[in-house]
């Protein structure tokens, strides 16, 4: 079976460093040298997507093992997805509730904090009794969509072009770049598809990304828009960040990395006072505890590896907001300098969702 689906194209994030300790990113476009270096956002067109298909049976047992969740029998599919379990089924309902809009941040195949809370807050959400377990009730509900759970990709001739960029690692290093573009073709694929490096690279041993025309297996992520929220409620107790609408439904939940003791989340209620994409950072030690001596102001370009990543959500809090990050793994799992910090996919998908004057709920 011929599997195809549309895949919009995201930037990464960079190194974790929220921008509560910054000024404002800038919402202006990037420069055309600064563009150049950046990969297309733009949606493949149909004969590109007309490239994706169902995956090749793999050869060898631990990857077939992972290819699984399409096979699964009925009794399988709906068996209790619990703590420290992995594999297939962890993949499957992985998958199911990021096309759901509940995401457990990176697709790794293991049930973690994050796959939890996903699950807590889609059960949550459909008035299924709250275990945090994918229970018999919950698969009820998540089967009803029957779309395959992974299924092939074919490398184009733009991913193995890019361009691909080594990430200097000072202040000053990385403003004298033209664009802070992803550092390798195996990033930005990861990215696209919401999956974890490690588990990509598992789905297909033997396989080289950098080669046009070879054939890889990725999960089948969401594509559909979410509409309109009147509430983002960002909960300092789980790590969560929920869009609700306009009667009182959470529609969609996202991990996040929040606050330290350093810089705490700022609890109360705010409005989003605007949505910048690729937004260039500025850079200001003298509000960070934890700069160097010797580093001094400047302006990051804008980029995957841009420290707010992909997407820049300010509100009425000076200096505070909600951004992407190039470190996926870390989200939910480390501090921040008080600002809210997603994956990149999840920043992109709350900023086609939210407008000006939208409340940000902060609470713990």
């Amino acid at each position: 079976m011929q599997t195809k689906i549309i895949v919009a194209i995201f930037f990464a994030g960079a190194v974790g460093v929220s921008s509560q300790a910054a000024e404002l990113p800038s919402p202006d476009t990037p420069s055309p040298a600064q563009a150049a270096e950046l990969p297309s956002p733009d949606t493949p067109s149909p004969s590109q997507a007309a490239e994706l298909r169902s995956p090749d049976t793999p050869s060898s047992p631990q990857v077939a093992e992972l290819l699984s969740p399409d096979t699964l029998s009925e009794t399988e599919r709906v068996g209790s997805v619990e703590a420290e379990m992995k594999g297939a089924l962890v993949l499957r309902g992985q998958v199911l509730l990021d096309r759901a809009h509940f995401s457990s941040g990176e697709i790794d195949a293991a049930y973690g904090q994050n796959l939890r809370m996903a699950i807590q807050g889609y059960q949550k959400s459909q008035g299924l009794t709250v275990t945090g377990n994918i229970d018999a009730p919950t698969w009820e509900v998540l089967n009803v969509d029957a779309a395959p759970i992974l299924q092939s990709y074919t490398i184009l001739q733009a991913d193995v072009d890019g361009p691909y960029v080594a990430i200097r690692k000072t202040w000053a290093g990385k403003a004298k770049m033209a664009a802070l573009g992803y550092e390798s073709v195996e990033e930005a694929l990861a990215e696209r598809f919401h999956v974890s490096p490690t588990l990509l690279k598992q789905l297909n041993p033997d396989k080289v990304m950098s080669r046009v025309g070879e054939v890889i297996v990725v999960p089948n992520i969401a594509t559909n828009e979410l509409p309109k929220a009147e509430k983002v409620i960002i909960d300092g107790s789980n790590s969560t960040l929920a869009l609700v609408d306009a009667d009182g439904k959470i529609i969609a939940q996202f991990p996040v990395t929040k606050g330290s003791k350093h810089d705490p989340l700022p609890r109360g209620k705010w409005k989003v006072t605007g949505v910048m994409h690729n937004p260039v950072f500025h850079y200001n030690p003298k509000l960070f505890w934890d700069a160097k001596p010797k580093d001094t102001k400047v302006t990051i370009p804008a980029g995957p590896n841009n420290p707010v990543g992909v997407v820049w959500v300010a509100f009425s809090k000076a200096h505070y907001g909600i951004h992407g990050t190039s470190e996926p793994s870390t989200i939910g799992k480390t501090q921040s300098h008080g600002c809210i910090r997603l994956t990149n996919w999840d920043a992109t998908t709350l900023a086609q969702s939210v407008v000006t004057g939208v409340i940000v709920l902060i609470q713990k």
